[in-house]
């Protein structure tokens, strides 16, 4: 029988995959987030349903509409090959989940703001352990910059370090996928053994502008989390603290 918990919200949740936990943050960088990759923004907080749907989305829509082309061909100032190369049956479509996402992002952003302030203020008690049978998550001190260093080398390394297990092997298999579609290692190859006209050939573009929006992402949102997973502990600290230890009646030892 699931009873009523004696505190209306919640400040985070523990489970064996992930950590999820409601923070303050500015709306207009998860608008941002949003605005360079739909889904992005969802994904900054923590509502990953939504988020994976609108990144697999723009990844099927861009593709279909050529957006990424367009781009690419906009800024080299070759307008007549930009509206060549995009189709314009799918670009009427992708417009307006582009514009659902990043609105969306901004307004559950100030919502939950609110809702932070709300049951921050109510002191809810915090779970600092979960133990399953797939993996064990607890509430520790992790070191930001490492996070952001392990997302560097490889993208969702630094989302492991901080047991974001669900968006950490999303984002891995999304980098893999890219880049073995726009075939960036190729390009690397023949680039480093000066074969740059080849390295040229082989780029895809339309994979290839994927990646600056979904790098930069992936090194803010490790960096961040780890952050303010390292509040949330303090914070479930002091009240365990002031709980068991700020009573006017207890005895220090002497």
């Amino acid at each position: 029988m699931n009873q009523i918990p004696p505190f209306r919200r919640q400040r985070a949740h523990l489970s064996q995959f992930s950590t999820v936990q409601i923070h303050l943050k500015n709306p207009w960088i998860v608008a941002f987030f949003s605005f360079s990759y739909p889904g992005f923004g969802h994904l900054m907080q923590h509502r990953y349903a939504r988020g994976f749907l609108l990144i697999l989305w723009e990844l099927f829509i861009n593709n279909q509409a050529n957006v990424n082309l367009g781009i690419m061909y906009s800024l080299l100032g070759d307008f007549e090959k930009a509206k060549e190369v995009m189709d314009e049956r799918w670009l009427m479509l992708y417009i307006g989940i582009y514009m659902f996402g990043i609105w969306d992002s901004y307004r559950t952003t100030v919502d939950l703001n609110k809702l932070y302030i709300l049951a921050d203020r109510e002191d809810a008690p915090i779970l600092n352990m979960k133990m399953d049978t797939w993996d064990i998550n607890f509430l520790d001190k992790r070191i930001p910059w490492v996070a952001l260093v392990w997302s560097a080398l490889v993208p969702g390394l630094g989302h492991f370090y901080v047991h974001k297990i669900i968006t950490g092997f999303f984002i891995f298999g999304y980098t893999l996928s890219i880049l073995y579609f726009s075939h960036l290692p190729q390009a690397i190859n023949h680039t480093m053994i000066g074969e740059f006209e080849q390295a040229t050939k082989v780029l895809n573009m339309q994979w290839m502008l994927y990646l600056p929006s979904i790098y930069l992402f992936i090194l803010y949102d490790a960096y961040v989390s780890t952050i303010e997973l390292n509040k949330l502990f303090e914070k479930e600290l002091s009240r365990y603290l002031r709980k068991n230890y700020q009573n006017p009646d207890f005895e220090f030892p002497i």
